[in-house]
Order: C-alpha cells, then sequence, then structure tokens
C-alpha cells in the first residue's frame, strides 16, 4: 500500500469533501433515467437521458480513451459511458482534493502545530468557497464516483480518514450514515469490486506532484 502521512488536518479537508458528497446524497432525489432515440446529422443513436443530461450511445471503431475498451454485453458498455461521464463532472473535484492534500502534506512537514493549524483552516476555507456549492448538486453516483477517485489516489478508506481526524465515534456513526445510501466507510476502494468502475477510474489520472 502507498504511505500516506498521518497528518490529522490534513484528513480534515478530505473528510470535509466526503461530508459535501454525504449531503448531496440526502438532499438529491433518485437519478431519473431512461433511454431514447436521438437524431444527429440525419443518423440515429440510442441515447441515455440522466436528470436531463443526454448521453449517446455510439458504436466507435478503434476509438479508445487510454486502452481498447471491450465488454461482455451492451449493457456493461451502457454503464461505462454512464460513470466515464460522470466522472468527467467530478475529475475537477477529485483533482484539487488531492493537489491540496499534497500541497498541505509537503508546506506543513516542518511546521508547528499551531501553525500547522492556522494554514489548514485558509485551505479549509479554500476548499468549501470551491467546492460547498457544485457538490451539492451531485447525484448518488457522481458522490460515489468522487469518493473512489480519492480513495484510490491516497489507498486509504474514508472510515480511516474519518477516524484520525474525529475519533472512532464519529467515524462509526458516519460509517452507519453512510450505509444508509449503500455507501460502506470501510470498504475503501479495492480494484475488481467493479469492473467498469475501474475501467472509468483508469481513465482518469488525479494524482499530482509538485510544480505541476
Amino acid at each position: 500500500m502507498k504511505k500516506v502521512k498521518q497528518n490529522i488536518s490534513t484528513w480534515g479537508l478530505l473528510i470535509f469533501v466526503f461530508l459535501l458528497a454525504t449531503l448531496s446524497i440526502n438532499a438529491q432525489p433518485k437519478e431519473e433515467e431512461h433511454t431514447e432515440k436521438v437524431t444527429i446529422n440525419g443518423y440515429v443513436f440510442d441515447a441515455i437521458i440522466v436528470d436531463g443530461d443526454t448521453i449517446i450511445m455510439a458504436d466507435l471503431d478503434n476509438i479508445s480513451i487510454s486502452s481498447p475498451r471491450k465488454f461482455k454485453n451492451r449493457e456493461d458498455y451502457r454503464r461505462y459511458r454512464k460513470y466515464r461521464y460522470y466522472g468527467s463532472k467530478v475529475f475537477p473535484y477529485a483533482q484539487k482534493a488531492i493537489k491540496i492534500f499534497r500541497d498541505i502534506e509537503a508546506s506543513t512537514e516542518t511546521m508547528s502545530k499551531r501553525r500547522r493549524k492556522r494554514f489548514v483552516r485558509r485551505k479549509y476555507r479554500q476548499l468549501k468557497r470551491e467546492f460547498k456549492k457544485p457538490m451539492k448538486n451531485l447525484t448518488k453516483t457522481q458522490g460515489k464516483i468522487l469518493i473512489k477517485m480519492i480513495e484510490k489516489e491516497l489507498d486509504t478508506p474514508f472510515y480511516d480518514l474519518m477516524k484520525d481526524m474525529k475519533g472512532g465515534f464519529t467515524a462509526s456513526y458516519w460509517n452507519q450514515m453512510g450505509k444508509l445510501f449503500s455507501y460502506d466507510l470501510k470498504q475503501g476502494y479495492h480494484e475488481g469490486d467493479d469492473p467498469i468502475l475501474d475501467v472509468v477510474l483508469s481513465d482518469f489520472d488525479i494524482s499530482y506532484k509538485k510544480g505541476e
């Protein structure tokens, strides 16, 4: 496993991301989805309509994102297209969260506890300004993909992040809340649990190195 520095204040930023995602899960209605035919330049395509957004289902020969994609059936391909569309929506937030995490990790390494607390507080306000409004509009599936992106990059379940920040009682409370919406904070990201999600996450690189 990757080694992730046990900086309690830093965890708080990522926990804030999770809490906002949890709020969006509570606030958003169930995703409305149906299929229909659409015509583009005289050609007829199948399309998935999800909460008013149209995702075109087209057969593209010899085109891939990072490597050729093969699916067992059309349903898997359909889910891939939907997940990837959602991934493109939450990717900027995951990328920004990781960047802030890495910056804080490097910047606070030699700071005193008091200075680190002030520094993290400023970053927290920055994260809140940037993320609060757009994240409240996320659907349940979009929030899940965002969390999995971050868990994959840090190789750490959100339960562990929460426990380091707020203690075992709070972590257990939020884990139970997450289960109400079919999300287990202790599970983390494990390649193979959802092959379609694995493919989608491999299409997005949220890693960050200083200077990027």
